[in-house]
């Protein structure tokens, strides 16, 4: 298994609810598919650098996963169709 660091951006006009049920649906894929995760850091909601879909703001949230190339290419997938998600990258961390 490899190290990732995997960073979203969500609609900033969702209510915390909403938030906490895709962090959800995210994390239930992820470990579903055999990853681990590690960590989730909530950044909350910060000014974007330059304006996506309208919206000038975003709610941050970074998750620390041990998993395969699969889930990575799976959660990325997740990612693209999801209309709640702004912006996504997801690194591999090196040793």
């Amino acid at each position: 298994m490899r190290k990732y660091e995997v960073v979203f951006v969500l609609r900033p006009d969702l209510d915390e609810e909403k938030n906490a049920s895709l962090i959800e649906k995210f994390k239930d894929l992820i470990e579903s598919q055999g990853g681990e995760i590690l960590k989730i850091d909530k950044w909350g909601k910060r000014r974007l650098a330059y304006e996506v879909k309208d919206l000038r703001e975003g709610v941050y949230i970074i998750v620390h996963m041990n998993a395969e190339p699969e889930v990575a290419t799976e959660l990325d997938r997740v990612f693209k169709i999801a209309d709640e998600v702004l912006r996504h990258i997801i690194v591999r961390e090196d040793l």
